[in-house]
């Protein structure tokens, strides 16, 4: 029997997927903590405790919506992912607009409970949609297929993410202290900015969040005695839990996305005071664009890179090129000459970039089946659950450091303009430590954990070879 081939449409239509998943996130994680601490003006104290409680949030909410969805049974055509995904999809895309309409008066309060109910409507539609990915794709070939263009939508999505708002705030955080006249028409003026830009993301999301559910997504019947096989929720998190395969995995993914959230959250402060893109706010996000462009072309080459080493040497070896590509910012400054510099060294840095968006997701889909051959099961929505409630310490991590490095140079608070030549010299120091150093030293421990990754090679190929003996589990 000859298999399938995919069609560009229905590669194309699923890939669309990557606009409410990674436009909703990228917009969240590069926007939303410069607009907070320098726009609305919570203190760093403030931001860190916010971050924090959202993160003890996720470790109750990723793994139980991803509980949750195994548990349901499917509902006619309607399936059981879809079901979730229709949904979530509208008030995700609405998230877009909602983060920033900030009520006077109760900022601190509302931005605990917005980010909260952001993180449970993208949670809710990110766990289905990875979870119906190796469900609807059971073929290792379809999936690298479906994955180029995946990879490359999500590059597309983020562009837009960053690029939109910076054609629309100008500039991105107020350039005028407190107690100078015209500071509260500045801030005004630029909330408003925020809105519309997030109108724009909002339509944007919307649309390619229904073409996706509605043309693209197609589950099969479940078995009902496989259903049944499913563990409880209590039992799954503890299987999922004790899988080391597992533990490894998202442990380094978890790592990966430390670095991902710590360059998107401090790029845009780091564009204003180092490079000196005061009142450019498009120049941050060409900069930001370029190197997610470059990151799109370089997804086929991952490829190719896949069938040569596999995936796991793939990424390790894309997680070292990061590493080296990150090093030459620390040598940026405020002239002409870095602000070109910097648009290089960006188109360098895509390759790392593209080379853990493309390799991580491939990885994955193998331990949910070696998983789904163990136990005669397959609980791609607990793994996808689990994963998520694990990367999302990189959350917890990640405003850790940067309050812990702001807070040592001057900017327990937002301030636009340092006069000390001392404080100025500390803030440059760590502004640059959390643009390399940092991330860098995440990269390192996610290699290590890669190496130690036992699934692969031999063994993977005997997963593959046992698991076409059980289609039921495909």
């Amino acid at each position: 029997m000859t298999e399938r081939k995919l069609s560009f449409k229905e590669k194309a239509l699923f890939a669309t997927s990557s606009f409410p998943d990674q436009m909703t996130y990228q917009a969240f994680t590069i926007y939303v903590f410069t607009f907070y601490f320098a726009v609305v003006g919570l203190s760093m104290f403030e931001m860190w405790i916010g971050f924090i409680l959202w993160g003890v949030w996720n470790m109750v909410n990723d793994p139980l919506l991803g509980a949750l969805s195994e548990r349901t049974k499917q509902k006619g055509k309607l399936g059981k992912r879809k079901f979730y995904l229709i949904i979530s999809f509208i008030p995700l895309s609405l998230m877009m607009v909602l983060l920033y309409t900030v009520p006077a008066g109760f900022e601190f309060i509302y931005f605990i409970l917005i980010i909260f109910t952001f993180e449970f409507f993208y949670t809710m539609f990110s766990v289905n949609t990875n979870a119906v990915f190796p469900e609807m794709f059971p073929v290792e070939k379809d999936r690298a297929a479906i994955n180029v263009f995946l990879k490359s939508f999500t590059m597309i999505a983020v562009i837009l993410a960053s690029l939109v708002p910076t054609f629309i705030i100008s500039p991105l955080a107020p350039t005028l202290g407190e107690g100078d006249p015209g500071y509260l028409t500045e801030v005004a003026s630029i909330r408003s900015m925020y809105i519309t830009a997030g109108l724009i993301l909002f339509v944007i999301v919307l649309i390619m969040a229904v073409l996706f559910v509605f043309l693209s997504v197609k589950e099969k019947d479940e078995d009902k005695t496989v259903f049944e096989k499913r563990p409880s929720f209590i039992k799954s998190l503890k299987t999922t839990f004790t899988n080391r395969t597992f533990i490894k995995f998202t442990l380094g993914n978890m790592l990966i996305w430390y670095c991902f959230n710590i360059l998107l959250t401090v790029f845009p402060l780091f564009a204003i005071y180092i490079l000196g893109h005061v009142e450019g706010s498009l120049m941050i996000g060409i900069t930001l664009m370029i190197a997610l462009l470059s990151a799109a072309v370089f997804m086929p080459i991952q490829s190719r890179i896949r069938a040569k080493v596999g995936t796991r040497k793939g990424l390790m070896g894309g997680l070292g090129i990061w590493i080296i590509t990150l090093f030459p910012l620390i040598f940026l400054s405020n002239n002409e000459v870095s602000r070109i510099l910097s648009m290089v060294i960006f188109f360098t840095i895509g390759f790392g970039l593209s080379s853990a968006l493309f390799f991580i997701d491939l990885i994955h889909a193998d331990v949910i089946e070696e998983d789904a051959l163990k136990f005669g099961v397959k609980r791609a929505a607990s793994y996808y659950g689990v994963n998520a409630f694990i990367h999302r310490f990189s959350t917890i991590l990640g405003i850790t450091t940067i309050a812990i490095i702001f807070s040592g140079t001057g900017w327990s608070d937002y301030v636009p303009i340092i006069t000390d030549p001392d404080l100025l010299f500390l803030r440059d120091i760590g502004l640059k430590a959390l643009i390399f150093l940092f991330p860098s030293i995440a990269l390192v421990g996610a290699i290590l954990f890669f190496k130690s990754y036992g699934l692969h090679g031999e063994r993977l190929e005997k997963m593959r070879e046992e698991l076409q003996k059980h289609p039921e589990l495909k």
